[in-house]
């Protein structure tokens, strides 16, 4: 397994033109905008960047306003347990993305139509409790979505995924 091999989220809260045309083709964004309005503009910048570029673009938690900017999908945090989900279904492709700390947590996800579930946080950072290796092996067992690590991932510790061999991973950090 490589690295190059595993499909990459990054999580963004700023549109930044000069570093996200940098970043490798192969990395997905997802918009996580947690302390502030978010203008329908920078949004819609984003957008047509990612279609430009051939990337995909998830807005966090935001069903009406992934739909409003066509967005390639929808992603779900672990604390979002709403069961009834609104879905635009207009965008065949439309991808609900996940994430879950521990068993129920996946069970609801899966309630929710999620096709990738984000298991966080593997790593230790900022006294986070870790997963670590073997708990996080548990978890993906306990489902047929794929599994995206999250979580302290550095490029430090990177190599540490061949041990799991995940679909993908995601990070903030690491893309900085």
């Amino acid at each position: 397994m490589h690295i190059n091999n595993l499909k990459a989220y990054y999580f963004i809260n700023e549109y930044n033109y000069s570093h996200l045309k940098n970043l490798d083709q192969n990395i997905s964004f997802i918009w996580r905008n947690k302390n502030k309005e978010t203008p329908l503009k920078t949004l819609i910048k984003l957008r047509n960047f990612c279609n430009k570029n051939n990337r995909k673009l998830y807005i966090r938690n935001n069903v009406k306003l992934a739909n409003k900017i066509k967005a390639d999908g929808l992603y779900i945090s672990s604390s979002n347990k709403n069961l009834i989900l609104r879905l635009n279904r207009s965008k065949t492709s439309f991808k609900i993305l996940g994430s879950a700390h521990n068993l129920k947590e996946i069970k609801i996800k899966e309630i929710q139509n999620v096709s990738e579930i984000f298991l966080s946080p593997l790593f230790k950072k900022k006294g986070n409790k870790q997963l670590n290796i073997y708990k996080y092996l548990n978890l993906r067992k306990t489902t047929k979505m794929k599994d995206i690590s999250l979580g302290g991932i550095n490029k430090k510790n990177i190599k540490k995924l061949k041990l799991i061999k995940p679909f993908g991973f995601a990070g903030i950090s690491f893309f900085e």
